[in-house]
């Protein structure tokens, strides 16, 4: 085949440096914006935190995906050194970079009072280490148990079998110990806090925490018993095979199973950094009711004041003032321009997610105005991406964007932006009415019915008919697995 040249046109989209942090800044919550300014701080020596700011001479935000060819990085040519500009960089009235953190006015004291909540605790494998110092061992033995403290999960389950233990030892502690040994060991660490630690599964997790209590009476006998004899009926709820096999009424099984429903299956889920239910959540915005009009505010305490460093501005001032200006000093006034430009735009990078954040919740506020007034989930509007796309003039995927890991609190709670965005559903009379509507309904038959009789998919399905929704019984599988809710037979109650 010949080889030849040809000329071809092509249309393509690219994405400038700036656009693509502009992007990446707009996935970042409220709580992690703060390290994500403290690297950009430690990269670029021209970018500092600052306290005072003068919003006058800060350039109006860019369009979402605007590019102009001279933000590209300049490469260093001879002729850039040759003819290298830094008016622009010294005049007077430029000297601080405008306020990007958009201060609500009608709420100075936030200022104040918006503090992020952090907590300092220890981990479960810290508690774990620091009872073991407490035990007197000699060091063989320490050995051991702390290999086996190691290999405890988070959840505080050892999963490891004791023969992988056994292995560890000895190919990286050079310690030939005994599959009894290290049980002994095992038994030995399962008696620390919190209770139920280094069981190897659930059924133990829950008679390690029984035993601990078996003075406190018969209902704690009889569930140890039920645990360790009838422990697969007991997942399954056959509770007619374990009343014939232990002979007891209703009333004592309903004690024993108050006991068993009272132990956590999870024990080093409470303990630590591995706590995930427990951990803190920093709204992104604030939503307040005055007088019966909502107003939003966005939670800046975590973006603190950026301005250009004083000290490069100082440097291109002298570069400018001098009448000798060799190679060597070109090159540092590029390498000083390229950092100024990087921390001008990424002080606009910031300024520009703020205003994209606000402009999509305030959005969001409108769209579900009488949800944000009552706190009432049968309210809520079918809402997706695209309308609030087409509302505020963005892309989907911005607002997708800004809805990822954003968090929103209100009088009645705090929200991830998500769970304002849901499906519609026709009714009887045609009218459009979202899923969470239909799941908050769902949930409301649930938690009424009679537990000794919990409603099936069918019965769900036509109740919900019957007030009026097109559903299927197979949607209402779907939304009640979303909402958590197991099946009848395991909603059943004595």
């Amino acid at each position: 085949m010949a080889l030849g040249q040809s000329l071809q046109q092509k249309l393509l989209q690219k994405l400038s440096p700036q656009q693509i942090q502009l992007m990446k800044l707009l996935q970042v919550p409220t709580a992690n914006l703060e390290e994500r300014i403290k690297e950009e701080l430690e990269e670029n020596p021209a970018l500092e935190q600052g306290d005072e700011m003068n919003e006058e001479n800060f350039e109006e935000p860019r369009d979402e995906f605007e590019t102009a060819e001279e933000e590209f990085e300049s490469e260093g040519s001879e002729e850039e050194y040759d003819n290298i500009d830094i008016s622009e960089y010294v005049s007077e009235g430029d000297d601080e970079v405008g306020d990007y953190r958009l201060r609500d006015d009608n709420y100075p004291e936030l200022d104040d009072k918006q503090t992020t909540p952090f907590k300092i605790e220890s981990s479960l494998h810290d508690m774990l280490a620091d009872q073991l110092g407490m035990l007197t061992l000699d060091d063989r033995k320490r050995k051991i148990a702390e290999q086996i403290v190691g290999s405890i999960d988070d959840d505080g389950y050892l999963r490891r079998e004791t023969a992988s233990i056994q292995d560890d030892l000895a190919f990286r502690q050079n310690v030939d110990a005994s599959e009894e040994e290290i049980e002994e060991l095992i038994q030995l660490i399962q008696q620390f806090d919190p209770a139920g630690v280094a069981a190897r599964n659930l059924q133990e997790c829950l008679l390690l925490q029984l035993v601990r209590k078996k003075n406190e009476g018969r209902a704690v006998q009889g569930a140890i018993e039920i645990l360790s004899h009838y422990f697969d009926e007991f997942t399954k709820k056959h509770y007619d095979k374990i009343q014939r096999g232990l002979n007891i009424d209703d009333e004592e099984l309903k004690q024993i199973i108050q006991q068993i429903i009272r132990l956590s299956p999870k024990p080093g889920g409470n303990v630590g950094e591995v706590n995930k239910a427990e951990s803190y959540v920093v709204p992104d915005f604030f939503i307040y009711n005055t007088g019966g009009k909502l107003e939003i505010t966005l939670n800046s305490k975590n973006a603190p004041d950026l301005r250009i460093s004083e000290g490069y501005r100082d440097m291109l001032k002298e570069y400018d003032r001098g009448s000798k200006k060799d190679k060597r000093q070109k090159e540092a006034v590029m390498f000083i321009k390229q950092k100024i430009d990087a921390a001008k735009w990424f002080i606009d990078a910031i300024k520009q997610r703020q205003q994209t954040l606000m402009m999509t919740m305030q959005t969001i506020l409108e769209y579900q105005y009488e949800f944000f007034l009552t706190g009432d989930e049968t309210t809520m509007r079918p809402m997706i991406l695209k309308d609030i796309a087409e509302r505020t003039g963005l892309d989907i995927s911005t607002v997708s964007r800004v809805a990822n890991s954003k968090f929103v609190q209100t009088e009645f709670g705090t929200y991830r932006l998500k769970f304002f965005f849901s499906e519609s559903l026709s009714t009887d009379s045609g009218e459009e009415v979202s899923t969470r509507e239909v799941k908050k309904i769902l949930s409301n038959l649930v938690e009424g019915e009679h537990k000794r009789k919990p409603l099936s998919d069918e019965r769900l399905t036509e109740l919900l008919q019957e007030k009026g929704y097109n559903i299927a019984r197979r949607t209402v599988a779907k939304y009640r697995e979303q909402l958590n809710i197991p099946v009848a037979r395991l909603r059943k109650e004595l």
